[in-house]
Parts: structure tokens; sequence; C-alpha cells
């Protein structure tokens, strides 16, 4: 199986020859992928998901694509065909198994309300947790962790991989950082991470990693 990650919250996983895309949002640029079988949306926030890119994607895959979501995200976007997923759910997308955890955003301040938001797991492989800080309920052998948001402070992001202490990790959710930023919170990620005997990988838009 393997990851590529794009600009800031959006990954692509492919695997058996199927792609599966998670959160193409605003802040990404436009990117193809072949053998398109599926697409997460964590969230509604339009720097996780767009029309342009949920489109693009679409209009350009060989067959019908399963979209799995929130229901904050159905709400949204009504316009497509979307599962909706919440937690405990286990849903199945070509080569692709999908389980879903925790149900809420991280609070980004009081008087902002809270958006509907699920983490998954790949495979029993890779978990990404959206805009949150669930802790899944199995081990983690590959964690895409939100290194920057306006959520985040990095001391939770720390006591977070304390919890999942994932096998390997890379950062995500970085592009409102700034070069010096990233460096700081990429150092913090690590040291958590190695503490525990894992690994960390710092990817750049492009750049993949076989996950066997």
């Amino acid at each position: 199986m393997i990851i590529t990650k794009r600009e800031h919250a959006c990954l692509v996983v492919e695997h058996e020859g199927s792609t599966l895309v998670i959160d193409p949002g605003g802040y990404t640029a436009a990117f193809e992928v072949t053998n398109l079988s599926a697409i997460v949306v964590t969230h509604e926030h339009g720097d996780h998901v767009t029309r342009e890119h949920l489109d693009r994607l679409l209009a350009a895959a060989p067959g019908a694509v399963e979209l799995f979501a929130p229901a904050g995200v159905a709400a949204t976007h009504p316009d497509y065909h979307w599962q909706i997923v919440g937690d405990g759910d286990a849903r199945a997308a070509g080569p692709f198994s999908l389980s879903f955890s925790g149900g809420k955003h991280a609070e980004i301040h009081r008087s902002i309300p809270l958006v509907d938001n699920v983490g998954v797991f790949v495979n029993e492989t890779l978990y990404y947790p959206g805009d949150s800080y669930t802790v899944p309920p199995h081990a983690v052998p590959v964690l895409a962790v939100p290194a920057s948001a306006p959520w985040l402070k990095i001391g939770e992001v720390m006591d977070y991989l304390d919890a999942v202490r994932p096998a390997r990790a890379f950062p995500t959710h970085e592009r409102v950082n700034s070069d010096a930023g990233n460096a700081m919170a990429n150092a913090r990620i690590t040291a958590v991470v190695e503490s525990h005997g894992g690994s960390v990988t710092v990817l750049q838009p492009g750049d993949s990693i076989d996950v066997g």
C-alpha cells in the first residue's frame, strides 16, 4: 500500500491497482489519480473538501466511486451520493477496508459550533483523525498526524502521540505553517514518536511512502 501526501490535509492511497483519496480540500492543488475507487471526507471545512476537487476526480474516474463522510458533509454538499459514516462504522471499497471513529471536530473556540468529524483507518494500517485528537480503538502502524491548525497547539499533539504511540508517523495539515513553524512542529512530533520506538518521515507534497 502506497501513501502519497498532497498539499495540506489530502492523502492518496494506492493498493492493488485501486486508489483512495482522503480530504481533497482547498489548500490542495489539482491532481490526477488512476482507478479511483473511493473518496473519504473527514469533515465539511473547505480545507478538507471542495466541489472543484470532487467534480474533477469523479469526472475522471473510470467507474462508480464510493463517497464516505459524516452527516455534516452530506448536508453541506447534498448533490453527491454520500454514504454517511460515524463512530464504529466499517465499510469496504475495492481493496480498501475502512473503519471510522470519533464524531466531532476539535474545538477552535467556544463561540464556533463544532462540526461532525470522523477519523478513518485504512486497511488496519493508516489512521488519519481529521481535525481531532481521536484515539482509535486499535494499534496504529502508520499515523498521519495534524501538525498545525487554528484548533491545535503542539503540546496537545505531543499528548496525542503519547496516547496513540504509532509505529510510524508523518505530519500533515501543515499548510498554514511557515517553514520555521513546520521545522519546530516536526521536531516535537519526532521526539515523541521516537521516544516510544517509532519513526517519523516528513513528506513534501507528492512524496510517497510504501507501508506494505
